[in-house]
């Protein structure tokens, strides 16, 4: 099978051939037909998480994974072959990914059924950023008429929370760059847009003068963005990130992981199908054009960029 893969720290993503990978008894091989870039591909083909995550090289890109279950192990009991479904592939050990052909979890896994409605193509494109999306949502303690700060609107994740906190009844402010993307975030539910690339805590100071309830944080500067939080509020982030917040300015700090677990999936695909939820995709790739693809992550996306493998 074809797959895109780091051989080394740092080493640049490129495509090879691997073996079909082996079924064990309890675990499931997906031919994998969607999968989408996350911050994540960028940090671990650069070798950010060397020494912090097990590696076993070669790596295949890609936590996201949507497709048709090829074959089950003897002891599945839960999925079967013909099976359309999506999820996460596991963080440990880093060795198996979505960009490729096949993939095989455990049937236990990040791992569930793709409902009526819900396209192959958006479902490789849901589960990591929807879940983190939903972590770093709940880490803020989102209420009614409250103010929230998203630093980071027009990426996947950014794009999910948004749409999320305007659900709750909670007033967004979201970053964005320009008319298009201004555009871009207020279709999504946003109320307040500030430009990103000049004084963010002089925009949104004029906003919201005390400050505001919550920032979440999926760019920029932490300790700028944390000085906007008022007495009491949050500070929710994705990133590696301290905002230092001083102990008297009784904020509260929270760094959240991602949690894409079955029924996390299910949730957000319910919302997908019941249109309560948009993924908006900027574009989508094939799997020969990884490379491609990851330039344009990196230099800024309107929601996911996706990638499609024939």
């Amino acid at each position: 099978m074809r797959a895109v893969v780091t051989e080394d720290f740092g080493s640049a993503p490129r495509i090879i051939d691997l073996d079909l990978p082996e079924l064990g008894a309890t675990e499931i091989r997906v031919r994998v037909r969607a999968s989408s870039l996350n911050g994540f591909d960028l940090a671990l083909a650069g070798g950010y998480f060397n020494g912090i995550l097990e590696h076993r090289f070669p790596v295949t890109l890609g936590r996201d994974f949507a497709g048709t279950v090829d074959a089950v192990g003897s002891e599945v009991r839960g999925f079967s072959a013909g099976d359309d479904v999506f999820g996460v592939v596991p963080l440990q050990p880093l060795h198996v990914g979505g960009f490729a052909e096949y993939v095989i979890v455990g049937e236990q896994d990040d791992i569930t059924r793709v409902p009526a409605g819900l396209d192959l193509a958006t479902a490789g494109a849901l589960g990591l950023a929807g879940a983190a999306a939903l972590a770093v949502t709940a880490a803020v303690s989102p209420a009614a008429e409250q103010t929230v700060l998203v630093a980071g609107a027009t990426g996947g994740v950014g794009a999910i929370a948004v749409q999320m906190l305007n659900a709750a009844g909670v007033r967004v402010i979201a970053t964005a760059s320009g008319e298009v993307e201004a555009a871009h975030v207020r279709s999504l539910g946003a109320a307040e847009v500030v430009d990103g690339r000049t004084d963010v805590v002089e925009q949104v100071r004029a906003i919201a003068p005390e400050g505001v309830d919550a920032v979440i944080h999926l760019a920029g500067d932490p300790v700028v963005l944390g000085g906007l939080v008022a007495d009491g509020g949050h500070f929710g982030t994705l990133l590696m990130a301290d905002p230092a917040q001083p102990a008297e300015r009784n904020v509260t700090v929270a760094q959240p992981s991602a949690l894409p677990r079955r029924e996390v999936l299910d949730a957000l695909a319910g919302d997908v199908v019941a249109g309560r939820l948009r993924l908006p995709v900027q574009r989508t790739f094939s799997i020969d054009e990884v490379p491609d693809a990851i330039a344009t992550f990196a230099a800024g996306t309107l929601g996911k960029v996706a990638i499609s493998i024939p």
